[in-house]
């Protein structure tokens, strides 16, 4: 599927240990885009204090979503894995790349308390699961999104973001199309 010059800016999501860069590697490769993990995107003083188990504050992540929505508004827009935990932060990167559409990797913590236990990772450590979680706040309808679970096999969640992503971004053309212009109000 080869939809790079049609697609939005998109971000792949959710707390550390739901798939983001495997899954969001996959998705990008079949959708002929490119993806940037926007772990690679941290300072090494986040990376730093992830490491020791310290959650970042916002003060932390504002220079990361600078740089996150720097890349998402590249033409062809990339597919990034990013947490994109709060919605202030999800605002942020509209800022930049206002048509983004976010994938949200949502699972139950005991899922994504198995998979954090399962690998390694560079700084994230997974004693900040239970931080991650408080922090995440829902999408809401405003926001163009599809939620997709991942109480499924890794190719499983990557098929059903294939399926989805298209009927998803046309409901949200047609949504835009039809919705009245601001000056008809």
């Amino acid at each position: 599927m080869d939809l790079g010059q049609t697609l939005p800016p998109l971000v792949i999501m959710g707390v550390s240990g739901t798939g983001k860069t495997v899954v969001g590697r996959q998705v990008a490769e079949a959708l002929g885009v490119a993806f940037i993990d926007g772990d690679d995107l941290h300072t090494p003083e986040n990376k730093a204090k992830m490491a020791a188990g310290i959650p970042l504050t916002d003060a932390d992540r504002m220079p990361w979503l600078a740089a996150i929505a720097t890349e998402l508004s590249r033409r062809p827009a990339p597919l990034i894995a990013c947490s994109a935990l709060r919605r202030r932060y999800r605002d942020r990167l509209r800022i930049d790349a206002p048509s983004t559409f976010f994938i949200h990797l949502d699972g139950p913590r005991a899922v994504i308390a198995d998979h954090l236990a399962r690998r390694a990772h560079e700084f994230m450590s997974p004693t900040l699961l239970d931080s991650q979680l408080a922090t995440l706040e829902a999408l809401t309808p405003d926001e163009a999104h599809m939620v997709v679970s991942i109480e499924q096999s890794l190719p499983a969640v990557r098929q059903t973001i294939l399926d989805l992503l298209p009927v998803e971004l046309a409901r949200i053309a047609l949504h835009r199309r039809t919705r009245p212009r601001e000056e008809d109000r």
